[in-house]
C-alpha cells in the first residue's frame, strides 16, 4: 500500500511460510491481474468509492502458493483483483469473497469471469458479519481486505480459520488496535494465534492458528 493513502473498502499445518520462500525467486509476474489492479485504480479515482487496489499481489499468491489451502475466505471484494489472486495460487482452490457495494459486486463478477476463474470464486453481496454468519464449514485461509480491522468483523472470521490455517489482515495502520493485541485479549493466555509473516511494510501481517480453543 501507498504509506500515506488512505485505505478503503466497500467496494496449513506445515511450517512453511512465506518467510522460508525465497524472495530472489518469486514469481516472474511482479504484476498479476495488473488490468484488474489498473481497473479498480481507476474506478476509485473516478468515483471517489470505497474500492482500494491491494498493492503487493504478487506477494499474496505467493503467501497463498506457500501454504496451498483448499478454502479462502475472504473479505472485501473490490473489483475481484485480490480474489482472483488468491484463485490463481493453485488450481483446487475455492474462494469465497463478500462485498456489500452493488456496483463493486457486478464489477468484480465480470472481472473474475474474465479471468477464467467464475467457477471457482464466488461473490457474496451483503454485510461481513451477515453473510459469514451464513457460511458452513472452515477455511484453511482468511483475508481481510476490508477498511478498517475491527473486533465485531475479525473475530468470527478468525473463528471461520480452520486449526493450522492462516488468518491475513491488511490495513492494520487504520486499526485502533493491532491484531495481535485483539487476538490475545479474545483468548488470554491461549497461545492460539502466532505471527508468522508480514507484509506490504508491515500494514499487513499473517498469523497461523495453532490450537482450536
Amino acid at each position: 500500500m501507498v504509506p500515506d493513502r488512505p485505505r478503503a473498502r466497500d467496494c496449513c499445518g506445515g511450517r512453511t511460510t512465506l518467510m522460508h520462500v525465497r524472495r530472489s525467486k518469486r514469481s516472474a509476474d511482479r504484476r498479476p491481474f495488473a488490468d484488474i489492479q489498473d481497473a479498480t485504480r481507476r474506478h476509485q479515482a473516478q468515483h471517489g468509492c470505497d474500492a482500494y487496489a491491494f498493492e503487493e499481489g504478487a506477494a499474496l499468491v505467493e503467501l497463498v502458493t506457500a501454504h496451498a489451502p483448499g478454502r479462502v475466505l475472504e473479505l472485501g471484494t473490490a473489483l475481484g483483483f485480490t480474489a482472483c489472486c488468491l484463485a490463481s495460487a493453485g488450481p483446487s482452490i475455492r474462494v469465497d469473497t463478500i462485498e456489500r457495494d452493488p456496483e463493486h459486486v457486478v464489477l468484480a463478477r465480470e472481472n473474475i469471469r474474465a479471468a477464467g476463474f467464475d467457477a471457482r470464486i464466488e461473490v457474496h453481496r451483503g454485510d461481513f458479519v451477515k453473510v459469514m454468519s451464513a457460511l458452513e464449514g472452515s477455511y484453511d485461509a482468511a483475508f481481510f481486505d476490508g477498511l478498517e480491522p475491527k473486533r465485531d468483523i475479525l473475530l468470527p472470521l478468525a473463528e471461520l480459520v480452520r486449526v493450522g490455517g492462516v488468518l491475513v489482515c491488511g490495513n492494520l495502520h487504520l486499526s485502533r488496535v493491532s491484531v495481535r493485541t485483539l487476538l490475545a485479549a479474545e483468548h488470554a493466555g491461549t497461545g492460539r494465534w502466532r505471527k508468522i509473516d508480514a507484509f506490504e511494510g508491515g500494514r499487513t501481517e499473517v498469523f497461523r492458528k495453532l490450537h482450536a480453543k
